[in-house]
């Protein structure tokens, strides 16, 4: 048996494979930063209903996972493989109670990165920013390429929105989710924001994390706040897509995931915007498509989507 666990912003997801079946569970950050170490691994054991002793590997994301390029084990990355600890988000403290106790477990455990200006594979021209998707995108991507499609892309769409491109098998870029649309509660800072933070009414982080289309004072209605989300969603795809073009692709295939593109209402309004069919993926992809990347690296693959797999 093989595990994926997805580092979200709400909640950490856990996926288990084997042979064809697959087993999924959600605990909450919160309920987490409040366990030891011996609940989370009895939570990760009663959750995919099988015991520790049984998982083969384990496919771990933690935060942006910008500090380190290559998928590896756990054991060799540093600061829980950070650039640093300061950043956008919520910091809540369940996240590394169960990246510390999965590293400290007795299971080999392998740890994926993010895709950021260090990465090799992406196009040189999505370098210009910092930083493009969190390592869990990863996941997510490699969900949808095996299922045997080779050129799509996708947005996960839930407390913030994260598009990532892949082409041939290989990720060639991403927007991160302080760069394009909105998500539900978090979203990139505007001119408003910017005066605010320069007043000092909030910090950077504050006006992030509070920028989506269900926290912006102006969007008063959740109907036309999930207006609003659909049409930058539909734009952030479209501009994925010149990408796309300039890789010689015109035609590919277009994912929602996430708690927000799981409602069938957002697709449907993606799909009148974009007038192209969108298909859907699980918000559990992420985490069943990094239980795809431990077996697969347990069982020798040394290249993830164009990541290079280092020795084990």
């Amino acid at each position: 048996m093989f595990v994926g666990v997805d580092h979200g912003t709400r909640g950490i997801r856990f996926a288990a494979r084997e042979a064809e079946e697959i087993r999924v569970f959600e605990l909450s950050r919160k309920r987490a930063a409040e366990m030891d170490t011996e609940e989370i691994i009895g939570a990760i054991e009663k959750g995919l209903a099988t015991k520790a002793e049984e998982i083969e590997g384990i496919a771990l994301t933690y935060s942006m996972g910008d500090g380190f390029c290559t998928i590896k084990p756990v054991g060799k990355v540093r600061n829980r493989g950070l650039e640093s600890g300061e950043g956008a988000g919520a910091k809540i403290g369940g996240g590394t109670r169960v990246f510390d106790t999965i590293r400290n477990a007795d299971i080999p455990t392998i740890i994926v990165p993010g895709i950021h200006a260090g990465t090799e594979n992406i196009d040189c021209r999505m370098k210009f920013f910092s930083h493009a998707a969190s390592p869990e995108k990863v996941g997510v991507a490699y969900h949808i390429y095996k299922k045997c499609y080779a050129d799509f892309i996708f947005s996960d769409v839930s407390s913030n929105t994260v598009t990532m491109c892949v082409t041939g098998g290989v990720i060639i870029g991403a927007i991160d989710a302080c760069l394009g649309s909105p998500g539900l509660y978090q979203g990139p800072v505007d001119l408003q924001l910017l005066r605010d933070i320069d007043a000092k009414k909030v910090s950077a982080n504050e006006a992030f994390s509070n920028a989506g289309v269900l926290r912006k004072s102006r969007v008063k209605d959740t109907d036309k706040a999930l207006d609003t989300l659909s049409l930058f969603v539909a734009m952030e795809l479209s501009a994925m897509g010149v990408l796309m073009n300039d890789y010689g692709i015109s035609s590919y295939d277009v994912f929602l995931t996430g708690s927000a593109g799981e409602n069938p209402a957002i697709k449907r309004k993606i799909e009148k915007l974009l007038d192209v069919k969108v298909e859907t993926s699980t918000r559990y992809s992420a985490a069943i498509g990094c239980a795809e990347i431990a077996e697969d690296v347990f069982h020798g693959v040394k290249n993830i989507l164009g990541i290079e797999v280092e020795e084990l």
